[in-house]
């Protein structure tokens, strides 16, 4: 058990299928209370869908597991209430080193530009995260947390899905349209169904060691090539929430996973890396293999797949659980709309086809970090060992280093829910683009851009000042809010002044949006509940956002 972390334990209800009440069929069931499962689930109750969550367990995940939450995330988070609890808790960072052997070669800042509410990553441990989810979740009325509920058997049907779950109480049979399944890289449900994940399995063992132990290291990533308190292999160095630090230690194919676990084998390698003056308790212990490798495709008929159960990658990167809480961000609206009658069930076909595409970008670079990490001949390690030794002087050397290149959203610019420029415009907001984050005044007080957008379809109107909105474009604003599937119209404003009935309006008083999307007076973005950029021009037109949102939403015929 940990020192520094009390396990919460989650009662177990007799379900209503077990207490006499009437068979009822849910809209969606989530099976798997982790990170991915609880952020679907609460999006979902928020958006009023009823949810039920099935987990096997009654508690949170054992150890620090998924530690390095990305910027990304941490945004998605906000819209799910538990972004401030996270980043308060955890040890917020930007700046990564890398050393080969005794010498620092190589730095980087995930962060270099000023003005965004969140950092580029924080560290936490996952235990944290599902408890403040759970909290989160347990507020929601229209979602039910069952806990000690074990899925045994799934069958799938034309329109949804048949479960049996057992509880200490019993087997019952639960029935539900939509069934998302984020019950991780071990997934019952998923073997159940006979699906397979491609990809690779490397052959190398890598020790987690966790430990508290109070130091003034700054709150930085530090990795090690060929260390000498580890000679010839790679260390990892995190540190995390109540003065745990992460120490991830390579240990090669041939290591006993269960010897390495033992302290008499932890404790030296800890010692020779702090050394013998430096004071620090063994708070856990893992030994893990890693893969990186997907599911064809993350959409089977009315059973939808994400987080690990979909795609696996090295740790190195930061890019599992954050790619998880990105797939429910991109899911979980796209099944609201459906469930609503309010676009065809094709449009969760683009979730598989955004995600997948965003999965083998997470996996490229994961396997390629991988194979700088753990060079697998003698060529590759000369290769590597050479190119360490040319980025302490040279910036050419430096662009090959990889020691996990960190999570960063994926531009989904290929997506057919795009609707193409055809404006000329500068920077990275791109159709398919994930939103900058920018500082802005609403009605007098200082806001975030990314606080005030996502959940809903919206239009970013600019505009040199909220007067210069003519009759016409205020009638254009009001029937597009009106709308079967709404698109909320927000004025980005150069200038303060009163806002338009029925309009919000952002002053962008830093010049930090029209910076960054390429904005002028006229501009218009859409924006996807997701926020990523769904299109853009130079000018307002309420039959172009017409159009665009109907491609948006599969609504095209």
């Amino acid at each position: 058990m940990l020192s520094t972390y009390k396990y919460p334990k989650y009662a177990y209800v007799r379900p209503p299928e077990q207490s006499g009440a009437d068979k009822k069929r849910y809209p969606v069931v989530v099976v798997g209370a982790g990170p991915v499962g609880l952020a679907a689930a609460i999006e979902l109750a928020q958006s009023g869908v009823p949810v039920v969550v099935l987990d096997d367990d009654d508690t949170v995940s054992v150890g620090s597991r998924g530690v390095c939450y990305a910027k990304r995330a941490l945004e998605v988070l906000d819209r799910l209430g538990v972004g401030d609890v996270s980043v308060g808790k955890g040890v917020s960072w930007n700046v990564g080193r890398t050393f080969f052997r005794e010498q620092e070669v190589y730095n980087f800042n995930l962060l270099p530009q000023p003005d965004h509410k969140r950092p580029g990553m924080i560290n936490l441990q996952q235990y944290y995260l599902e408890e403040f989810e759970i909290a989160r979740a347990k507020e929601l009325p229209n979602l039910d947390l069952r806990f000690k509920n074990k899925v045994v058997s799934v069958t799938p049907q034309g329109d949804g899905a048949t479960l049996q779950v057992e509880t200490p109480d019993g087997i019952y049979s639960l029935e539900t349209d939509w069934l998302v399944v984020a019950d991780g890289a071990r997934s019952t449900v998923r073997r159940m169904m006979n699906l397979e994940m491609d990809g690779k399995i490397f052959m190398d063992r890598f020790l987690i060691a966790d430990v508290v132990m109070k130091a003034d290291f700054p709150h930085e990533r530090w990795f090690w090539f060929d260390p000498p308190f580890h000679p010839g292999q790679s260390v990892l160095l995190h540190r995390q929430a109540d003065n745990v630090y992460r120490i991830d230690f390579q240990l090669g194919w041939d290591a006993d996973p269960e010897a390495e676990k033992k302290p008499e084998k932890v404790i030296p390698r800890i010692k020779a890396m702090l050394g013998d003056e430096r004071e620090f308790e063994l708070e856990w212990v893992s030994v893990y293999t890693f893969q990186c490798r997907r599911m064809a495709a993350f959409t089977h008929g009315h059973v939808l797949f994400a987080g690990d159960v979909a795609h696996q990658v090295s740790p190195f990167g930061a890019r599992g659980a954050n790619s998880g809480i990105q797939d429910t961000d991109n899911l979980c609206w796209k099944l609201k709309l459906v469930i609503d009658g309010k676009a065809p069930a094709r449009l969760l076909d683009t979730y598989s086809e955004e995600r997948t595409f965003a999965a083998d970008e997470n996996l490229m670079n994961s396997t390629r970090s991988t194979d700088f990490i753990t060079p697998k001949s003698k060529t590759s390690l000369t290769f590597r060992n050479a190119v360490l030794s040319l980025a302490r002087e040279h910036k050419f050397a430096r662009a090959l280093v990889n020691s996990g290149r960190l999570s960063v959203p994926a531009y989904l610019t290929e997506s057919r829910l795009n609707t193409p420029d055809t404006d000329t415009f500068e920077g990275d907001m791109v159709p398919g683009a994930p939103m900058d984050d920018a500082p802005m005044q609403l009605a007098g007080r200082e806001v975030w851009l990314l606080d005030q957008v996502g959940n809903r379809f919206m239009a970013l109107v600019c505009v040199e000042s909220p007067t210069d909105v003519s009759a016409d474009q205020l009638a254009a604003f009001i029937a597009l809010g009106a709308a079967a599937v709404p698109v909320e119209v927000v004025l980005i404003a150069a200038k303060p002044g009163p806002a338009p009935q029925g309009v919000s309006v952002l002053v962008d008083r830093a010049g930090r949006f029209a910076e960054r999307f390429d904005a002028r007076s006229g501009t218009t973005y859409l924006i996807r509940p997701d926020q990523h950029v769904a299109a853009r021009w130079r000018g307002f037109d309420a039959g172009r956002v017409q159009a665009a949102l109907a491609r948006a939403t599969c609504n095209v015929q």
